[in-house]
C-alpha cells in the first residue's frame, strides 16, 4: 500500500511540475517551486533602469563531468556598455530540481543582475532542462566540476561550443574571474560543491539547502547516532526521486547522455541504490553502509573543508525538506575553519512561503523586492563586498532570523552576534508535566505503543506542490505521550534547536537491539506543541524529530529542529514523543514504550531562548 502510494503523489508532482516551471511563479507558490524548479527568484519587476539595458546570447558547452561528457545550456546576460575596456564582476546561477534555466526564477538570476550592471551566466543543471549527463545530486566531482568549467569561460579559459568568449569580465589574475554564485535548493548546494573543486569563487549565497542529505531525506535526530540512520523521509523523497526518472513527461528527446539503464533511468547509479535501499525499509550492515557513504560523499557535510570562499547562507523556517540545523551545521564548519560566512534564517522555505502582515519586509519571490526587503539588501551589500571589492560595504550581522511574531516590517529581523544558547531547562515529571526544578518532578511510570499503521500526522509533505489543503497536525491516544508545562507568566522566545535528553524501557526492543538489520532498533519521533489558552494546539512549522534509538538500554539525547517561535504569556509548552508518523517511515513490529520519572532520573528538555 506505501508503494502505490507513493507512486501516485510522485506522478502527479512530476506531471504537475510540466505546467509550472514554464511560467512566472505565483506568490503563494514560489518557495515551494523552489524545491522543483526555482533555484532563486530574484526580481521580476525590472529596478529603475531601462528593459533592454543587457543583451542575451543562448550557449552551449561541452563538459567534462564525471565519467561523462555532456552538454551544458546555458544563457549569458551581458550589460549595456560592459566590454574589454569596462569589465563587470559576474554570477553564475542554476535551477532547483527538476527545473531548467528558463524556469520562472532561474532566468530571473540572469536578469536581476544583468539590470545591476553583473555580467550573468545561467544554465540549467546536470539531467535537467536542455543540458546532458545523468542527475548526481550536486556531487562536486561531477556537477562542482562541471560548473567550474564554466567559471573556465568566465575567466576567458574556454570559449562556448559556438567560439563566444567572454573577455569583459573583471579578472583577479589571467583565468581567475570574479564571480560568485547565487540559487536556492539544489542550486544552492551546487555553489559549495563548485566551491571545494574551484578555490576562483569569490563570494556564495546558498538558500535554503543541505547540509548532509543522509540527515536530510533519512534523519536520525540522536545525537552520537549518526552511524545508525534514521527513519525515512518517503514523501520528500520520492516526490523528488520520482520528478528525475519522469524526466520524459517534463522534456521530450533526452540526450543519451542522460539515460542509465533500465534499472536506473536518470540519476546516477548510486543515487538510485539509496533511495531503493529506503524505500526497502530494510537497513543491513553493508546497505547502510553503502548508503551513508554516497550521501555524505555529494553532501557539503564531506567537503566543507575545503570552502574557503566567502559564504552568506540563507536557510528556510517553514522547511520540512531541509531545516535549519542543515545551515547551522554548515554554518558551524565554515566558521570554526576561518571560512567567512554569515547566516540568516528567513521566513519561507520548502513548506511555506510568507504570509500575513509580518512578511512584508521579506524578500518576495513574485515582487522582486531585492533593495526594499532584509534578505535582498544583505544578498546585494554581500556581493557588492566581495564582487565590487566595495570594502566600506557593510555586510551585515553574523546571525538574523525573522520573527513573524513582529508586524512592523522594519523590526521583523532580529540579529545577533553568535547562535543562542540554551537558556532554559525543563524537566518531564512522571504525571506528565513539563516543570521547572528537578525537585518538581512526580515519580511515575507512563506507556505508549505503536501500531502496524500510522498513528500520527504532522504533515502532507508535498500537499502543496500538487494544490491539496493539509489536514491539521494530530496524535492517535495510547501511541503517545506529552508533557505540558503551566501556562507562561511572560512570552518565550525561542530560537535555535532544543534539546531533549530521554531514557525509555521496551523489552520488545532490548531483544532486537543487536540485529544485524538496523531496521529493528526502535524508533520514536520528537516535537514540540504550542497549546493556546483555549487548547488550541500547533506544532511549531510542523517538524518533528525522528530518532532510530543507538541503543534502548541506555539514555539518549535528541536534537529537534531549529525553529523560532513566540511562546505567548498564557500558552503552553507541550513535548511529545510519538510512536509513528505518516511522513516517514516507523517501527517494524509492535514495540511498547515506556518512560519512567523520578526526581532524581528523569527527561530534560533544553530550550535555546533569545536574550538568554
Amino acid at each position: 500500500m506505501t508503494t502505490g502510494r507513493y507512486l501516485l503523489v510522485g506522478i502527479r508532482v512530476a506531471l504537475t511540475v510540466e505546467v509550472r516551471v514554464s511560467r512566472r511563479v505565483p506568490r503563494f507558490r514560489a518557495p515551494l517551486a523552489l524545491a522543483l524548479g526555482a533555484a532563486l527568484a530574484l526580481p521580476l519587476t525590472p529596478p529603475a533602469t531601462a528593459a533592454d539595458a543587457y543583451t542575451v546570447t543562448p550557449l552551449k558547452f561541452t563538459v567534462r563531468a564525471g565519467d561523462r561528457t555532456c552538454t551544458v545550456d546555458a544563457d549569458l546576460y551581458r550589460p549595456a556598455g560592459v566590454d574589454r575596456d569596462h569589465p563587470a564582476p559576474a554570477v553564475l546561477g542554476t535551477n532547483g530540481f527538476g527545473g531548467s534555466k528558463s524556469d520562472g526564477s532561474t532566468d530571473t538570476i540572469g536578469k536581476a543582475f544583468a539590470q545591476r550592471g553583473y555580467v550573468s551566466l545561467v544554465y540549467s543543471g546536470l539531467g535537467f532542462g536542455r543540458s546532458g549527463c545523468l542527475v548526481s545530486l550536486d556531487d562536486p566531482d561531477i556537477d562542482g566540476a562541471a560548473a567550474s568549467q564554466l567559471v573556465d569561460f568566465l575567466g576567458g579559459k574556454r570559449a562556448a561550443d559556438d567560439g563566444t568568449t567572454a573577455d569583459f569580465v573583471t579578472r583577479d589574475a589571467p583565468g581567475d574571474p570574479r564571480v560568485g554564485m547565487i540559487g536556492g535548493s539544489y542550486g544552492g548546494a551546487v555553489q559549495l560543491a563548485t566551491a571545494a573543486v574551484d578555490h576562483r569563487l569569490d563570494a556564495l549565497v546558498p538558500m535554503i539547502t543541505w547540509n548532509d542529505l543522509a540527515y536530510a531525506l533519512d534523519p536520525n535526530n540522536a545525537v552520537g547516532g549518526t552511524g545508525v540512520p534514521g527513519a525515512f523521509k518517503w514523501q520528500w523523497t520520492n516526490g523528488f526521486y520520482l520528478i528525475g526518472e519522469g524526466q520524459p513527461l517534463l522534456q521530450p528527446a533526452l540526450d543519451p547522455s542522460r539515460i542509465n539503464s533500465l534499472a536506473c533511468l536518470h540519476f546516477v547509479t548510486e543515487a538510485c541504490r539509496t533511495v531503493h535501499t529506503l524505500n526497502s525499509g530494510s537497513y543491513p550492515a553493508d546497505r547502510t553502509a553503502e548508503l551513508l557513504a554516497f550521501a555524505h560523499r555529494v553532501s557539503p557535510v564531506s567537503y566543507l573543508h575545503r570552502v574557503d570562499t566567502p559564504t552568506l547562507l540563507v536557510q528556510g523556517q517553514a522547511d520540512t525538506l531541509f531545516n535549519l540545523n542543515e545551515a547551522t551545521a554548515t554554518y558551524r564548519t565554515l566558521k570554526a575553519q576561518g571560512t567567512p560566512v554569515k547566516m540568516i534564517w528567513q521566513s519561507w522555505g520548502h513548506s511555506g512561503g510568507p504570509t500575513g502582515p509580518a512578511a512584508a519586509g521579506e524578500l518576495d519571490l513574485s515582487r522582486g523586492n531585492l533593495e526594499t526587503s532584509y534578505v535582498g539588501r544583505r544578498v546585494l551589500a554581500w556581493f557588492d563586498r566581495h564582487l565590487r571589492g566595495r570594502t566600506h560595504v557593510d555586510t551585515g550581522p553574523a546571525f538574523a532570523y525573522h520573527r513573524d511574531w513582529i508586524t512592523d516590517p522594519d523590526r521583523t529581523y532580529a540579529t545577533a552576534s553568535r547562535l543562542p544558547a540554551a537558556g532554559r531547562t525543563l524537566y518531564l515529571s512522571g504525571d506528565g508535566g513539563l516543570v521547572d526544578r528537578r525537585e518538581e518532578v512526580a515519580a511515575g511510570s507512563r506507556r505508549y505503543t505503536n501500531r502496524l499503521t500510522p498513528t500520527s500526522h504532522s504533515e502532507s509533505s508535498l500537499s502543496g506542490l500538487i494544490g491539496l489543503p493539509d489536514s491539521p497536525p494530530r496524535d492517535t491516544k495510547g501511541t503517545y505521550l506529552a508533557w505540558t508545562s503551566e501556562p507562561l507568566e511572560r512570552p518565550l522566545d525561542v530560537v535555535g534547536a532544543p534539546r531533549a535528553t530521554l531514557k525509555v524501557r521496551s523489552p520488545q526492543a532490548e531483544r532486537t537491539q543487536n540485529s544485524a538489520d538496523a531496521a529493528d532498533k526502535l524508533v520514536l519521533f520528537a516535537k514540540l506543541y504550542d497549546v493556546a489558552p483555549d487548547g488550541t494546539r500547533t506544532l511549531v512549522r510542523r517538524l518533528v524529530a525522528p530518532v532510530r534509538v543507538p541503543d534502548v538500554t541506555k539514555s539518549f539525547t535528541v536534537t529537534l529542529p531549529g525553529i523560532v517561535h513566540r511562546y505567548q504569556a498564557g500558552h503552553r509548552l507541550r513535548f511529545v514523543i510519538a510512536a509513528s508518523d505518516d511522513a516517514y517511515f516507523g517501527n517494524r513490529g509492535i514495540k511498547p514504550v515506556t518512560v519512567i520519572s523520578g526526581p532524581r532520573d528523569t527527561g530534560v528538555l533544553r530550550l535555546p531562548v533569545a536574550g538568554s
